[in-house]
């Protein structure tokens, strides 16, 4: 395998870590030694005095991360082996890591940002989108929940956003990911080519975080026109704070104002759509998530998945939706009435927090 034909490229220039996902035809899907990659660059950097800061970005033109490689922890389930508990384990150090990382780290994201995408970008200092980027948590469509942190970032965006995020697993654009704070600049992709410029001229007579934020203040913008979320936040926040689920669809069926009507009717063929058991143990992950501080959310989420691939639906989402393209899942249960409490809460029996209740905001 030659250089650029790495899974993840990394080049140093004036003092910038540069680490690309190099996977397009994959739409930058996460692998295991992707996550290896990036873990062994991003220590060695952090540990390296001549370099001031990282930025994260992809080749290709349609994605920064389509999510990680669902496809290889599929096969591994159905092998008896344990890569894709591997797998888990080892993603979400990384991702906890990035939010923890010691020097200014820019995620620089263009087109789709999904799952797994979202956990490397999340806690990064400086996320910065263009006006091409798709973003969302889509994982109850293959009948799993929103991991990589998603219980720490979602739960705390304002109100119930998050939650309609992850019950849904709905993209949303540009505009909305500044509004809710899972972005926090737009430059234009146009932009991308002087932006570079400017990094490799960069002379850091200030420090390394500021002289970033003020480059990309230059060149972008902190708020977008045109956000259907915040229109739509009233209506989400009164429908998605609902109890649980059941209760969420039954207050959307019953919604009747004209500048919600139809956007409650296209939110109730989705939920239609998903995975019923996954929605319900999503919303109550979510739940737990807010009043839990970061290295809990993903040891929760570990918890989960240490059982979801025997016992959730996700093992088959994915023989529906990507190896038999049938896109008909049989979801069990099929339905939310046969969803029960009981079986919801068994998911998280036997979890332990770690540590003491903190309550962050996910821009802090």
């Amino acid at each position: 395998m030659s250089a650029t034909e790495r899974p993840v490229l990394a080049a140093v220039r004036n003092h910038v870590g540069h680490l690309t996902l190099n996977r397009p035809a994959g739409l930058n899907a996460v692998t295991l030694e992707m996550v290896r990659l990036l873990q062994q660059q991003l220590s060695a950097w952090a540990a390296d005095p001549q370099i001031h800061a990282v930025v994260l970005r992809a080749n290709g033109e349609k994605a920064f991360c389509a999510g990680g490689d669902i496809r290889s922890l599929y096969d591994s389930f159905q092998r008896g082996d344990t890569e894709h508990e591997t797998f888990f384990e080892e993603e979400y150090a990384l991702d906890q890591y990035i939010h923890a990382y010691p020097k200014p780290l820019l995620a620089l994201m263009d087109g789709f940002v999904l799952g797994g995408g979202m956990g490397l970008v999340q806690g990064a200092s400086l996320r910065v989108v263009t006006e091409r980027v798709r973003m969302g948590m889509p994982e109850v469509g293959i009948g799993y929940f929103p991991d990589v942190g998603g219980s720490y970032f979602l739960s705390r965006l304002p109100g119930e956003l998050g939650t309609y995020m992850g019950v849904t697993g709905l993209q949303i654009r540009a505009a909305d990911a500044l509004h809710v704070g899972l972005a926090d600049w737009c430059v234009s992709h146009d932009q991308i080519a002087e932006l570079d410029r400017c990094l490799d001229r960069m002379s850091w007579s200030v420090h390394p975080q500021e002289a970033l934020r003020t480059l990309v203040a230059t060149l972008g913008s902190n708020k977008l026109p045109g956000s259907e979320l915040k229109t739509l936040h009233q209506a989400i926040d009164e429908h998605f704070g609902k109890s649980d689920v059941a209760a969420i669809r039954a207050s959307l069926a019953a919604e009747t104002r004209p500048e919600f009507a139809d956007w409650a009717e296209e939110t109730l063929k989705v939920l239609d759509s998903r995975s019923p058991l996954a929605m319900c143990v999503t919303l109550e992950m979510l739940r737990r998530g807010r009043e839990l501080p970061l290295a809990d959310c993903f040891a929760l989420e570990l918890h989960l998945d240490r059982q979801w691939f025997a016992k959730g639906d996700i093992m088959e989402g994915v023989r529906a939706l990507i190896i038999d393209k049938d896109k008909s899942p049989r979801w069990n249960p099929p339905t939310l009435a046969e969803v029960t409490p009981e079986r919801v809460q068994a998911f998280f029996d036997g979890f332990k927090a770690t540590t003491g209740k903190t309550r962050r905001s996910a821009t802090a």
